[in-house]
């Protein structure tokens, strides 16, 4: 089976977005730490991809990498741009996730390292990200570069509103790059299509 990384478009979303929302929502029912709780309806998990990030997506805000396997979309990340104006070099990773009939294939690493390569070709030079303190997202993270930058204990309730938990914010610096080359970044660059195998 070919494994292959996805830059979508606004319009590739769009045209996915049923796919989209089974993804997260399955995600979040089997205890994902995205934002949401259970129960998760789809018409939900559709509106949070329609509302939220085909906007950002079509202004050149976000970047948004998927895995697509047999022709099915199963895993997504997103590249958040839209830093400070004192933040140029700046960029932030945000809910990376893999459907669960999907787990253990290394979806999650080829995601992770196309989305650090999409903040290099985007000119920025740190990545920053939070994550539930002890999933195995923050071991990934951890075997990829990233650093601990600290811990908050209590941030957030589990998906099923069971208990707290702690998120760790992470950080990994990628390459040097000038303050000129960064306010000069390209932005909404066309897909690059890279074939694996899984």
């Amino acid at each position: 089976m070919t494994l292959r990384i996805l830059d979508a478009t606004a319009a590739d979303a769009s045209r996915h977005l049923p796919e989209l929302g089974d993804m997260l929502a399955a995600c979040v029912h089997a205890g994902g730490s995205l934002g949401f709780m259970q129960p998760l309806p789809s018409e939900q998990a559709v509106a949070y991809w329609h509302r939220e990030v085909l906007p950002e997506l079509e202004a050149g805000r976000r970047c948004l990498q998927v895995a697509e396997l047999e022709g099915r979309w199963l895993g997504s990340v997103q590249i958040l741009l839209g830093m400070p104006a004192n933040q140029p070099h700046r960029c932030e990773l945000a809910k990376m996730m893999v459907h669960p009939s999907a787990w253990r294939q290394g979806i999650g690493r080829h995601l992770l390292q196309a989305a650090l390569d999409t903040a290099r070709q985007h000119g920025r030079r740190l990545i920053t990200l939070d994550t539930r303190q002890g999933d195995a997202s923050e071991y990934l993270y951890r075997s990829m570069g990233f650093e601990i930058g600290g811990v908050i204990p209590g941030y957030a309730l589990n998906a099923d509103g069971a208990a707290w938990h702690a998120t760790t914010y992470m950080y990994r610096q990628l390459q040097e790059v000038s303050a000129a080359e960064c306010s000069e970044q390209a932005i909404g660059r066309g897909d690059h299509p890279v074939s694996m195998q899984s």
